[in-house]
């Protein structure tokens, strides 16, 4: 998908397409499982803590986040993290 629709020519875990108006976020969000796993394992996570993060990801792109540059990447990288602490906060309050 990454080389038919974005003209990048490698793997990525995580596309997003977004069709976002507004403040209304709507877009579709495509996960590349084999390369999550392989991220898992290069930074010693869970493969479901790592879907979790490329989920971020992809609703951060949709709510008009870009990780086109250094900086915008470290921000990128600061949002998920808050969010998945967010997210396994409320998972262990409601089981």
């Amino acid at each position: 998908m990454n080389r038919e629709y974005l003209n990048r020519d490698y793997d990525t875990d995580v596309i997003t397409f977004d069709y976002s108006e507004g403040k209304k976020i709507s877009g579709d969000v495509f996960i590349n499982l084999e390369q999550v796993r392989k991220n898992a394992a290069l930074y010693s996570v869970t493969e479901n803590d790592e879907i979790r993060r490329v989920m971020v990801h992809g609703i951060l792109h949709m709510a008009g986040f870009s990780d086109a540059t250094r900086q915008e990447k470290k921000v990128m990288k600061k949002m998920e993290n808050e969010a998945l602490i967010l997210w396994m906060k409320e998972e262990k309050e409601n089981g």
